[in-house]
């Protein structure tokens, strides 16, 4: 069951795990990946969740349905991260170095999953924010080694510039006539 956004939805930075969070009511609270560091200042004060963040919720969650097939609660977890994602963190400059460029050009759009390549390693990301020259994005992957000494975890967001997105590769089956 998918959740819908309600009146008394609240951002909170949780103290406790060092996390914004999204309070869901009374008894529920969503936890992000999300940090100080990386995060707005006003993403440290109890703040409501608006009918603009609202918006962009519902708006992720329907295009999630078209891009790829996955749970309904995994659904409001991406969601849940990409609204956090899309309003609450700082704004980055694109680091595309680390990915290889593409050699095919493609349309970057809110909740489209392509692939990126660092170090001959391809990891799935999900667009947040897109722009004509660049898109924030969200690792899918478990796990994205950007060097031997910075990597990306799941839900983290960076910044590249479009060329640096790949399409998906597509597996096709192939069966010989009998």
């Amino acid at each position: 069951m998918l959740l819908m956004p309600q009146r008394d939805w609240q951002w909170i930075y949780n103290d406790a795990y060092g996390v914004l969070s999204v309070s869901l009511g009374s008894d529920m609270e969503f936890l992000t990946p999300y940090k100080t560091k990386a995060l707005i200042p006003d993403a440290l004060a109890t703040m409501e969740f608006s009918v603009e963040h609202a918006k962009f919720y519902i708006d992720f969650i329907e295009r999630l349905g078209k891009s790829i097939t996955v749970s309904d609660a995994l659904k409001v977890q991406l969601s849940l991260n990409a609204t956090a994602a899309h309003f609450m963190l700082k704004p980055q400059m694109p680091k595309s170095w680390y990915f290889d460029s593409s050699a095919v050009c493609v349309y970057s759009e809110l909740a489209k999953v392509f692939q990126l390549r660092c170090q001959s390693v391809d990891a799935q990301v999900m667009v947040v924010e897109s722009n004509i020259q660049s898109s924030l994005v969200m690792l899918l992957s478990p796990e994205l080694a950007l060097t031997d000494s910075k990597s990306l975890r799941q839900f983290d967001c960076i910044k590249v510039m479009n060329d640096r997105l790949q399409p998906l590769k597509i597996s096709r089956h192939k069966s010989a006539a009998a």
